[in-house]
């Protein structure tokens, strides 16, 4: 079972590829995949936001 130290440190990590996803949205030759792109990045800031009011402590920088 997984620490709740454990836990934020993964939080971490999924919250650092939101910035290469937000970089990649921004290529105008991605043609159908940006689609993907942006739905990823809705997904991911909905997980985010789950993740903070289980570990409202949680911070991104953290």
């Amino acid at each position: 079972m997984s620490t709740p130290e454990s836990l934020k440190a993964r939080f971490v990590a999924i919250a650092s590829k939101r910035e290469l996803l937000v970089q990649l949205s921004l290529k105008d030759n991605l043609g159908s995949l940006s689609i993907d792109i942006i739905q990823a990045l809705e997904e991911l800031d909905d997980l985010l936001i789950e993740i903070r009011k289980v570990f409202p402590d949680w911070q991104e920088s953290a």
